[in-house]
């Protein structure tokens, strides 16, 4: 077992002044996002984990809550020639509806039928979309040959539900937050809140819109194989733009689907710029292409259009074919590139999806498909709140809700939290995505200015971190009658706060002893807050952008970069020829008492103690989600208890 002395940090010191040092990158959502190659099959296994784990981590859904009852309603049927409309809501989770419209076929066929999932994304009205008989936006897309059948142009996404019923599939096709009859929540595109979502007490906990998104997403899986004639062996999913996004997700993170087709948003480029699609730690290391991958040997189908994937022909799909090659399944993928339209979902992209789910599902129709003339079904016809059913009001929508959400999620975690033999488990892997790095790396130091004195050596250099180009510089208090033993001290105030003229006196005790001590500066040391992605820093007050998981969806917290250059340092000193470390301990002080708790957390047995002196620190007393030590999701893995605890294994 590791020795510890692990008292709770206080950490009330921000330093006013920051260092002239170089900011390492930082990205942003319309970054360059490549797909990360692997060699073999088997390393896909270990790479798929990662990338399936961080989105789970991401959506606030490791581990899954629980799944409470449905409690399903389904009425209020329309009748058409071929297929029929049903009005469905049900209960993602106590409160909370998930609404939409099962397209069934007519007659129902005799044999189990495939079940296709619809997420409408971020078009007009969402399900209820219609551009209007003979308006201009309608006339368009038929003159530039997107559509050619005036009701598809108006809604094209009621032309996929009826196209798909028409071909004998169940399509569900369900309201992403704040669209149509989802109607609990008034907005989820607002600038920072003191409660509920965008709160920094809801990123403490990954409670975020995205992860209620697809924890929706989940739910209205859970709801169509519950469906009688549903053949749970014939699952799809295809969305565009948001659609598109949820569609990746879900297929990422729930083997139940069998077969999924995204559309207008695998993509190298921009990766979704809505807060349903954005949020922490989500994209460091990966992107969509990354994302959708996770499908695969499964079938996977995609679009591109003039937009943000225009470059997926060249940009990504090779990636996704080479993979599926390896995979031993070249036939599962396949992309729909037409350049010459904008963003959509238009019918040249809907042909392709219906022929892509006729082959994987066996659906058994010749020839192209095509679409024909369909009733256009108005809003009245569509709604699920209706007189018998009345649209949830008061405490059930608006801040209240978004509160009450909040508070059953916390309470979900609160049940895990206290399984014996598990609990700690996943806090430790949520951690290790958190930290989103490999503790071993290759560095190489570079030693600088030496001054003798007498009994030690202070020596200055630079670790260059080979594996991640990163430096950091540090400072080396070297006993000559050193015993193989050296300390990690680590403060926020600097080498000064150990050594000005002369040692302070813990120090001279540890250099009397023959301990070596190591003081790096840690990345930004002396930074009052932390740097916000380029999006962040032109959002205007009360823009939706100042979410935090704009910044931290995209690059990691300041305090795990910090870890970061902890890992850097224990690598140079375990490596070091020629006096590489026998023993290594860590000290914390000076506010840097959570960067060794999480650093130790990660090292086990790599370091022999983590030394993190009193104080009254706990993530959950931060309110700045720019606070230097801000790490969301910090609270919902445990906060400062479960990193001594890990440390103390």
């Amino acid at each position: 077992m590791k020795s510890t002395t692990l008292l709770t940090p206080c950490l009330a010191l921000l330093l006013a002044s920051t260092p002239a040092l170089a900011q390492r990158e930082m990205r942003e959502l319309n970054g360059y996002f490549p797909f990360t190659p692997v060699a073999s099959a088997e390393a896909w296994g270990a790479r798929r984990l990662e990338i399936e784990r961080k989105v789970l981590v991401a959506s606030g859904l490791y581990p899954f809550p629980e799944k409470t009852p449905l409690q399903p309603v389904i009425h209020g049927r329309v009748e058409r020639d071929d297929y029929t409309i049903d009005r469905v809501f049900f209960q993602s989770l106590p409160g909370h509806f998930v609404t939409g419209n099962l397209y069934l076929p007519k007659p129902m066929p005799k044999v189990p039928m495939p079940g296709i999932l619809c997420p409408h994304g971020h078009w007009p009205d969402g399900r209820f979309m219609d551009l209007g008989s003979g308006t201009a936006a309608t006339q368009q897309q038929i003159k530039m040959g997107a559509e050619t059948l005036e009701c598809a142009a108006r809604s094209p996404l009621q032309a996929r539900c009826v196209q798909l019923a028409r071909m004998g599939c169940a399509v569900f096709h369900y309201d992403m937050l704040g669209y149509a009859d989802s109607v609990q929540f008034t907005e989820h595109r607002h600038g920072a809140r003191k409660a509920g979502f965008l709160s920094p007490q809801a990123d403490l906990r990954l409670q975020t819109y995205f992860g209620l998104q697809t924890w929706n997403g989940v739910r209205a899986l859970d709801f169509l194989l519950s469906l009688p004639g549903v053949d749970a062996k014939r699952i799809g999913c295809t969305g565009a733009s948001g659609g598109g996004t949820q569609t990746m997700m879900l297929s990422g993170i729930d083997s139940r689907i069998t077969a999924a087709f995204p559309c207008v948003m695998v993509s190298t480029a921009m990766q979704g710029g809505c807060t349903c699609e954005n949020t922490h730690y989500l994209r460091i290391g990966q992107g969509n292409v990354d994302i959708a991958a996770l499908t695969a040997p499964r079938p996977l189908g995609m679009t591109a259009a003039d937009d943000w994937t225009k470059e997926l022909e060249t940009q990504g799909l090779p990636d996704l074919k080479k993979l599926y090659a390896m995979l031993g399944s070249p036939e599962n993928v396949t992309a729909h590139i037409a350049t010459q339209f904008p963003h959509n979902y238009n019918q040249p992209s809907r042909l392709a999806m219906y022929a892509f789910f006729n082959k994987h599902f066996q659906l058994g129709h010749q020839g192209p498909i095509e679409e024909k003339a369909f009733p256009l079904s108005s809003p009245e016809e569509l709604t699920v709140w209706t007189g018998n059913h009345a649209k949830p009001s008061g405490d059930q929508i608006g801040d209240a809700h978004e509160k009450a959400i909040c508070a059953w999620f916390t309470k979900q975690d609160a049940r895990w939290q206290t399984m014996p033999n598990t609990a700690d488990v996943l806090i430790h892997q949520a951690w290790e995505t958190i930290v989103g790095r490999k503790t071993a790396c290759e560095a190489r130091h570079e030693v600088g200015a030496k001054v003798d004195h007498g009994r030690y050596l202070h020596i200055k250099g630079i670790t260059h971190n080979l594996t991640h180009r990163e430096d950091v510089s540090a400072d080396f208090l070297f006993p000559k009658a050193w015993k193989g033993k050296a300390v990690l001290w680590l403060t926020l105030k600097g080498f000064s706060s150990l050594h000005d003229a002369s040692p302070k006196p813990e120090v001279q005790k540890l250099l009397d002893e023959g301990v070596a001590i190591v003081c790096p500066a840690l990345y930004l040391e002396g930074a009052t807050q932390q740097p916000k992605a380029g999006d962040n820093l032109k959002a205007k007050v009360d823009d939706f952008r100042e979410f935090s998981g704009y910044t931290f969806g995209y690059n990691p917290p300041l305090l795990i970069r910090r870890v970061h250059d902890v890992f850097t340092m224990i690598a140079m000193m375990q490596t070091q020829d020629p006096w590489p470390t026998q023993a290594i301990e860590i000290k914390a002080t000076d506010g840097a008492q959570p960067i060794a708790l999480v650093a130790g957390a990660m090292l086990g047995h790599t370091v022999s103690a983590v030394d993190a002196e009193p104080a009254d620190f706990t993530f959950a007393s931060l309110n700045d989600p720019w606070d230097v030590n801000f790490v969301p999701g910090a609270v919902k893995y445990g906060d400062i208890p479960a990193l001594i605890r890990l440390n103390a294994r």
